[in-house]
């Protein structure tokens, strides 16, 4: 029995003996996946038949090139820009909105978001700079989200563009909060997209000579178009409100003067610079916040244009008169010494100064109130000094030198107004006048803005009127000549030749407006030469 329970015979004689009893495996339930941590060296383990790679660390963030090897870089980018462009137009953190049903419950867009998502573009073409082809790739990757992103500016502004309120601005009968809220959203968007463009020109993205066919040249233009959608129109409302009040200073100061009591004096700007000095501020930081962008420059270079264009020709044509000092209300009301009580009852009881010692006054009796109406030319100063605070177009930038330019001269232009007037407005400078010293005074100033003002003051009798000679009514002359410094410049020879063959039939009662007349043409003759 003790040789049959081990036979020899069962066993091949190859096979080794059976090692000792292992460990018991855990059971597969039991196990704690890829958390456990590895077995002891002299345990039995499934390593032991997998071929060990050395560890490695952690490895770093996987860059552009390593993402664009499996595909998967175009796909995310696209993703991150979508993002991008989602917390970009998402609405601020703050308050309830007011303004439900003209902005849709949105509040205006914070400064800086549009410089944010430009950055995120500029560093994703920035790391794949030096392959052309992920390039072109990435800049097509572009086109969908910004169209997206252009899609839905142009629904949020459409209530703010169509509400009353975008063009409402102040004026002396209705003081409001300027820009108000559905102006500060449409702004808000305006200057996004401006932050939005300064990225593009960094970048040069979308401009007309591009020739790497990137995409981005209409959605660069619908970026254009939102802008001038909301500076345009918003300019144009402060532009209405502006031109009457320039357009009013061509008729004489004639407005009654209210003298403030115990004031000797009071003097009277015109109505319209009155108004302007309420309104100017106002509408100067409205324009500085509202025309920042580039785009925008031309825009405010056409305003200040034609608010300075519409200034020299009301004050170039309009004619004072001198009226008498005016007494103080109060004086007037006084009665004079002796005139008849306007009572014909006689008091029951006679006043009691009647039965005291009259003393003399302790000082003379104040003189009266005068008031004095300014000229044209006080007028003409008060403008400058209220149009000078005007934002101007940059100077620095190329395309915005040459309006800049445009702009100097004419602010140069109304600032040398005031002293012609002066001289050819009162008697005495009317006596000192020549024409040299004409020349001199309108150098700087238009040949039709000035040939009326010295016309009236130095001219004979019936050349008052510069339409009058060339035979034509005022407003088709206006309508012909004076539309702006441009067109008055290229009717100045015609019109001041044909000035000059009327004045010459009577010379004597001209001379100085001849001489000047000559030498102006002269000068102009010679300023067309050299820019030829």
């Amino acid at each position: 029995m003790n040789v049959l329970k081990n036979p020899s015979f069962f066993r091949p004689a190859s096979r080794p003996t059976s090692p000792g009893p292992a460990a018991i495996l855990p059971r597969p339930e039991s196990s704690q996946g890829l958390e456990r941590q590895s077995r002891p060296a002299t345990k039995l383990s499934l390593s032991n038949f997998i071929r060990q790679t050395p560890s490695q660390s952690p490895a770093p963030p996987p860059n552009h090139a390593t993402l664009i090897q499996d595909g998967s870089y175009l796909e995310m980018l696209s993703l991150k820009l979508s993002e991008a462009v989602s917390k970009a137009l998402a609405q601020p953190a703050g308050g309830t909105s007011v303004l439900n049903d003209q902005t849709g419950g949105r509040r205006p867009i914070p400064q800086g978001r549009g410089l944010a998502l430009g950055s995120l573009i500029a560093g994703e073409l920035h790391a794949v700079q030096d392959n052309a082809h992920l390039y072109r790739a990435v800049l097509r990757s572009l086109q969908r989200p910004l169209t997206v992103l252009l899609t839905n500016l142009s629904g949020q502004l459409l209530p703010a563009l169509s509400s009353p309120s975008f063009h409402a601005v102040p004026t002396i009968n209705n003081q409001m909060s300027f820009p108000n809220g559905v102006q500060q959203y449409a702004l808000s968007v305006a200057k996004f997209c401006e932050e939005l463009l300064q990225v593009f020109d960094e970048l040069g993205l979308g401009i007309d000579a591009d020739v790497r066919g990137d995409g981005l040249k209409a959605i660069r233009d619908g970026i254009v178009s939102v802008v001038n959608r909301v500076v345009n129109p918003f300019v144009a409302s402060i532009r209405a409100e502006l031109l009457p009040l320039i357009e009013a200073l061509e008729s004489p100061n004639n407005s009654i003067a209210k003298v403030q009591p115990g004031a000797k004096s009071s003097i009277v700007y015109h109505p319209s610079v009155v108004s302007l000095q309420a309104l100017m501020p106002v509408y100067a930081r409205a324009l500085a916040g509202s025309t920042t962008s580039i785009i925008s420059q031309a825009t405010l270079a056409s305003l200040l244009i034609s608010i300075l264009w519409k200034a020299m020709v009301a004050l170039s044509h309009r004619v004072d008169f001198k009226p008498s000092p005016l007494l103080s209300a109060e004086m007037s009301a006084k009665k004079r010494r002796g005139s008849p009580s306007t009572s014909t009852t006689p008091p029951m009881t006679p006043p009691p100064g009647r039965f005291m010692i009259k003393l003399p006054p302790s000082r003379p009796p104040s003189p009266p109130s005068v008031v004095t109406y300014v000229s044209a030319a006080a007028d003409c100063k008060a403008l400058y000094e209220l149009l000078v605070t005007l934002p101007r177009p940059n100077s620095e930038h190329d395309s915005t030198r040459l309006a800049r330019e445009a702009v100097d001269e004419a602010y140069e232009g109304l600032k040398a107004l005031p002293a012609l007037l002066d001289a050819v407005q009162n008697d005495r400078g009317r006596s000192e006048v020549s024409p040299g010293h004409l020349i001199q005074l309108t150098a700087d100033i238009p040949s039709l803005i000035a040939l009326p003002i010295i016309l009236r003051a130095l001219g004979g009798p019936g050349t008052s009127s510069v339409a009058t000679i060339l035979g034509i009514s005022d407003e088709e002359y206006r309508k012909a000549c004076l539309s702006g410094f441009s067109r008055a410049e290229e009717c100045s020879i015609a019109v001041a030749q044909r000035v000059l063959e009327v004045l010459q039939m009577n010379p004597e009662s001209n001379k100085i407006v001849i001489r000047w007349l000559e030498l102006e043409l002269a000068d102009i003759e010679e300023s067309m030469t050299e820019n030829m």
